[in-house]
């Protein structure tokens, strides 16, 4: 069940994110349509994603969330179109609710049920290589594509080296070879 047991990857193409987002309105359920959308957009873990309360983003441009896993604070950006998810998804909610409730009891849901619709609705899709670390990979995934700035996201992610990075966000050699395909001094 767990990530590491499957070749999990970061969705790499717009279409690819936008059916991934739809399985999960679909099959699951607009918490989870709205977590995957938040993980993609934040690149923060799942671990640090699914306490987070509606206090702990309303009306808010940056979000300051102690990781987890290393233990360090760790300031992140809520861009506009996110905001913008954000107000609609909680809207009429109360700053003391979790943003992604358990439908057992009072509490958020676990890091495995996370998962497990992620799963669910990359299964609905025919598609295998989807887990937990999918929304941070394809976050990563894209801010390289655009920025081409491995040092910044090595920064984001707090890897201990670019190389590190690059693998993390499945940056293969043949993208690599591909992109000195036309390079030429």
């Amino acid at each position: 069940m767990a990530d590491k047991e499957k070749n999990v990857q970061p969705l790499r193409t717009s279409a690819e994110i936008d059916e991934m987002k739809w399985a999960l309105r679909r099959f699951c359920s607009e918490r989870d349509r709205f977590l995957f959308s938040f993980g993609i957009n934040t690149g923060l873990r799942v671990s640090d994603i699914v306490p987070l309360t509606v206090g702990d983003v309303r009306n808010k441009t940056h979000v300051i969330k102690r990781e987890k896993k290393t233990g360090k604070a760790r300031r992140f950006y809520l861009n506009q179109a996110l905001r913008a998810d954000i107000d609609a998804y909680i809207s009429g909610l109360d700053d003391a609710e979790y943003l992604f409730p358990s439908r057992k009891g009072n509490a958020h849901i676990s890091t495995t049920q996370a998962y497990r619709t992620l799963v669910k609705a990359a299964e609905m899709l025919g598609r295998d290589d989807v887990g937990s670390h999918t929304m941070r990979k394809s976050f990563g995934y894209h801010y390289y594509k655009r920025t081409k700035d491995v040092a910044a996201l090595q920064t984001l992610f707090n890897h201990s080296a670019p190389s590190i990075t690059l693998k993390y966000i499945g940056i293969t050699d043949e993208e690599i070879e591909a992109s000195l395909e036309d390079f030429s001094l």
